[in-house]
């Protein structure tokens, strides 16, 4: 039986070969279709899919199974009501403190003063402008992980007694010293306080959804960034991580009950903070990608109803070519099964040429955009996997009326014909 099998694919592939290599613009035709219905699907899955995960990685970074305590809430929308939360106090160094003796689910508590315009970095007579400079506590790096490329991170000695020195991103190494390893040691400028770089960031690359920018940023310690800006000018933030056996849930409930606390509120007044899960909005932008993958799948379906036809077409020529040829088989014996499986594994196998040929498409392109716009796109194992079974799939509806067709065929009356 197993070569039987065999012996009947085997068959099916030489047959559509041949038809493929006899008939060369007549397949073409026909399977242009099924190509550009696999380009537009798998396209579509792809660049979706490959933005999917860079923001995902990006949403990731920015601290796993961590609360962001803000006076802004992170949740957007066109209906946002900034007018609520412009006049809610900004989070205070001061309440670290508070947050770790009070919650017993938070690990670390970092904080972070942001200061994300009107900032110069200079150095040797060479000045940068739009330079992000965060003034962050010693949990900062527990929270937000920092890679160093060169040198060394900030020590908890330089935290403590607020020395002057920070470490660079690698775009701000790069324009000022061309060679970020020469960086380290070095004592650059900012709003006229001179600070020791330490050491130099690893490349972080574009990040879409803005992030914290490090390529383009200084860190330095809080108590002696505190010297050099205004908390109150500044954009504070508080970042609570919990440990690893508690849910973000749970830390969140307590985290609310810790805050309203520290501001003293009543059971009758509103929450004058907001706690941004990173789950929450990995989740939020989860759903927004559901609608993306479907539009593509659509448009893409669209263009493969196109080629099914193509297909059909192609397979009752081939059907109408080969009477005799069936009527000779058929009087030897072979059996109806035999004769629909054969021509439904050769439509099947004509509708892979076809998506094959979309996915190398998608491939080239994909490779063109990851280099032109430095932006990795990729062609995941799964979306592989979907082209040959939507190839499968289409081959076989598109091939199921010329297959019964021809296994219905009388055996007299096809070898007269």
């Amino acid at each position: 039986m197993f070569r039987r099998t065999i012996e009947i694919v085997g068959n099916s592939f030489r047959m559509a070969m041949q038809e493929l290599w006899k008939n060369k613009l007549r397949t073409f035709l026909s399977l242009f279709g099924v190509t550009i219905g696999i380009f537009c699907i798998i396209g579509v899955l792809a660049t979706v899919n490959s933005l999917q995960r860079n923001i995902q990685n990006e949403i990731n970074s920015l601290g796993s199974n961590t609360i962001y305590v803000d006076k802004w809430d992170y949740k957007g929308g066109p209906d946002y009501p900034w007018w609520k939360y412009v006049n809610r106090p900004v989070p205070r160094y001061e309440e670290v403190k508070q947050i770790k003796d009070r919650t017993p689910n938070a690990r670390y508590v970092a904080f972070a003063l942001q200061r994300t315009a009107n900032n110069k970095v200079e150095y040797s007579g060479f000045t940068l402008n739009g330079i992000n400079v965060y003034s962050v506590n010693e949990d900062f790096i527990k929270v937000q992980p920092l890679a160093m490329a060169y040198g060394r991170y900030i020590s908890d000695a330089e935290f403590s007694y607020g020395t002057n020195v920070g470490v660079i991103g690698n775009e701000i190494a790069e324009k000022l010293f061309t060679n970020p390893e020469l960086a380290v040691n070095k004592t650059i400028s900012i709003s006229g306080r001179r600070i020791l770089v330490s050491g130099v960031i690893v490349k972080q690359g574009k990040q879409m959804i803005g992030g914290w920018g490090f390529d383009q940023s200084v860190v330095i310690p809080f108590q002696f960034g505190r010297t050099i800006y205004n908390e109150l000018k500044t954009d504070p933030v508080i970042m609570v991580q919990g440990w690893d056996n508690v849910s973000s849930k749970g830390l969140k409930d307590q985290l609310m009950v810790t805050m309203r606390e520290i501001h003293k509120l009543n059971p009758k007044q509103e929450d004058n903070f907001s706690l941004n899960d990173i789950n929450d909005v990995r989740d939020q932008l989860s759903g927004a990608f559901v609608g993306l993958n479907i539009g593509g799948a659509v448009i893409g379906g669209i263009s493969l109803i196109v080629g099914l036809f193509g297909v059909a077409n192609i397979m009752f020529v081939t059907v109408k070519e080969r009477t005799a040829q069936i009527g000779l088989k058929k009087a030897l014996g072979a059996k109806r099964k035999i004769i629909l499986t054969e021509f439904l594994l050769e439509s099947a196998f004509l509708c892979v040429v076809g998506g094959t040929i979309g996915l190398l498409l998608v491939y080239v392109l994909a490779q063109i955009l990851s280099k032109a716009l430095n932006f990795p796109v990729f062609i995941s194992v799964g979306n592989m996997i979907w082209t040959f079974l939507i190839c499968i799939l289409v081959g076989v509806i598109a091939g199921i009326v010329p297959a019964m067709q021809a296994a219905k065929m009388d055996p007299v009356a096809a070898i007269r014909s």
